[in-house]
């Protein structure tokens, strides 16, 4: 807690600097001039695989990611195909907006959001032209490395409070083309934190450093705090998943009025009766 307490008070402190007071500090502006690759990698050529050097990478069991309803990609299933269609209608519209930066969020919790945000980018990552990097912004409770492996690993938390590189926290999950930023510590301001000039510096750095690389932010619960809302000015979309049955219309009226129809990329119907696949989980 002390440190957190540290780490907000040094981001007050920047804030202030700046001459914005308590606000959150404007993106940085976007420009054509070089800058220091975060990843420690270049972007892959089209059709070339990527040889990861200082980006970790760990050993993957098929076999967990299949009882944690993670899919490959590679396998004969219906629910891989449900995802390479939402692969290609993210695709052509994030292409078409010149959007690379996108959220996944629900309106409350347990409707499979972080799932299928790492669905998502697996499908996405097997677009043969397409990188893709996973970041885990629900900083309350932080698991998608925890669908991958049990083992520690350094994340967000580490980043914003010990000042730890981002090429020391980023890993590869055996997935060519993907690359995830983990959560690790959780916070108990967690919206303050992602307001913070080091981590919004963070975000414009991905962004534009490689505007190709689509960025999938698995984010918070919509209704669980205001995490999306102040991070929202850092987005380009926002891709809303809902439970089959259990989300209440009022709640997916209330999300599509906070979120905005001009941000709103779509939303998924998960756990649909009667959708149910090899893996023996439905899914919509």
């Amino acid at each position: 807690m002390e440190r957190i307490k540290q780490a907000l008070e040094r981001a007050r402190a920047e804030r202030e600097a700046m001459g914005v007071g308590d606000a959150a500090p404007a993106p940085a502006p976007r420009d054509n001039a070089p800058r220091a690759e975060p990843a420690g990698r270049a972007p892959p050529a089209v059709g070339v695989k990527v040889a990861y050097t200082k980006t970790r990478t760990l050993t993957i069991d098929p076999e967990r990611l299949r009882q944690q309803r993670i899919v490959i990609g590679e396998e004969q299933d219906p629910i891989v195909d449900a995802y390479k269609v939402l692969r290609t209608q993210t695709l052509q519209r994030m292409r078409t907006n010149g959007w690379n930066a996108l959220a996944v969020t629900s309106p409350n919790e347990d409707a499979g959001k972080t799932v299928t945000a790492i669905n998502l980018a697996i499908s996405l990552a097997r677009e043969v032209n397409q990188t893709v990097l996973l970041a885990d912004l629900d900083l309350r409770r932080p698991s998608v490395v925890r669908y991958f492996t049990d083992e520690e690993v350094l994340g967000v938390s580490d980043y914003l409070l010990e000042e730890r590189e981002l090429a020391e926290i980023l890993i590869n999950p055996g997935i060519e083309r993907l690359v995830i930023l983990p959560g690790h510590g959780s916070f108990t301001h967690s919206s303050e934190m992602l307001s913070t000039p080091r981590m919004v510096s963070l975000v414009e750095e991905l962004k534009t450093r490689y505007p190709d690389r689509i960025l999938l932010f698995d984010m918070p619960p919509l209704f669980a705090g205001d995490d999306v809302i102040a991070f929202s000015p850092y987005l380009d979309a926002v891709m809303l998943v809902v439970e089959d049955g259990k989300t209440a219309k009022d709640d997916l009226r209330r999300a599509w009025e906070l979120l905005g129809r001009e941000r709103m990329i779509g939303v998924v119907v998960n756990k649909a009766e009667g959708a149910s696949s090899a893996y023996g989980h439905p899914y919509s």
